[in-house]
Parts: C-alpha cells; sequence; structure tokens
C-alpha cells in the first residue's frame, strides 16, 4: 500500500503531519550526513548565512535577497548577512581603477558647481 505523500510549505516537514519538525532531529540528521561525508559539522544557520553572502557578492541586490529571506526591511538583511568580504573589497577598489583610468583617458574634466 502506498503512504499518502504530505503536502508542506516547510523543507523538512514532520513525515506524520506536515507541521514543522523539531529541529534537533533535523540538525542530528544534518550531522550524519557531514560525518559520513567526512565534512565538518556546520549548522543550517551557517548555511544560510553563506547562502546570503555568496549572494549578495554575486551582485544580486539586498532588496531581492531581502525577499528571499522573508525579510520586511532590506536594512535588517545588509546589517545580517552583507560583510564586507575581501572579494567584494577587491571588486570594488578595481572598480574604481578603471573609472579614474577611463577618465584620464579620455581626458574630460568634471566641473562641479560652486
Amino acid at each position: 500500500m502506498r503512504e499518502k505523500q504530505i503536502v508542506s510549505k516547510y523543507i523538512f516537514p514532520s513525515p506524520e503531519t506536515g507541521d514543522i519538525r523539531d529541529t534537533t532531529a533535523v540538525t542530528r540528521r544534518l550531522h550524519r550526513i557531514q560525518d559520513r561525508a567526512g565534512l565538518p559539522r556546520i549548522r543550517f544557520h551557517d548555511l544560510r548565512h553563506t547562502f546570503a553572502t555568496l549572494t549578495l557578492e554575486a551582485g544580486v541586490d539586498v532588496k531581492t535577497v531581502s525577499q528571499m529571506f522573508g525579510h520586511t526591511d532590506a536594512g535588517f538583511t545588509t546589517n545580517t548577512y552583507m560583510h564586507v568580504t575581501d572579494d567584494m573589497q577587491k571588486n570594488a577598489a578595481n572598480k574604481m581603477k578603471l573609472l579614474i583610468e577611463n577618465s584620464s583617458k579620455n581626458n574630460k574634466v568634471i566641473e562641479f558647481p560652486a
């Protein structure tokens, strides 16, 4: 006999009810998988944090990431997840370098109002 499949909004629902599963059970399962794979133990929150940081670093705008995470305020997402990584600093420096090099090649003079 085939079991009824439970439809749930959760990623790891309880197989009996479809409600949120006991988080310690999910964490234990994650740690067993990591141990079998010979990987260091990390938390789901670490995965979420890494995803957010890499997504922002890849250039996805903070409003989109904020919406993906269910945050009502993009400022919260920025303050929580957007660390200035080495790659982001290098990228900003390279952009400024190109801007300066291109402006000096074109010999454009930008006048600012007094």
